[in-house]
């Protein structure tokens, strides 16, 4: 095992750990968007409705998000 092999996979380390952080803030995001929007429907006394357009709006809004994300690593 030369020098180039031993940087090679240290240099991967990294990859798990981010994809495990990424997952628990995602959970945590979405678990907390559930709870307001529970909250909000029980405010209202009502289910939580969103038509399709309001879906489609935030699908979006994720995309751009996601998109913003992707391009931190570019400067």
């Amino acid at each position: 095992m030369n020098a180039s092999d031993i940087e090679t996979r240290t240099g991967e380390d990294w990859k798990p750990k981010l994809f495990v952080i990424g997952a628990v803030v995602g959970a945590l995001v979405g678990v907390g968007a559930a709870y307001l929007l529970a909250q909000q429907a029980e405010l209202e006394g009502s289910k939580p409705d969103i038509s399709g357009s309001e879906g489609v709006k935030l699908g979006i809004a994720v995309l751009g998000l996601l998109r913003q994300v992707a391009s931190l690593g570019e400067k």
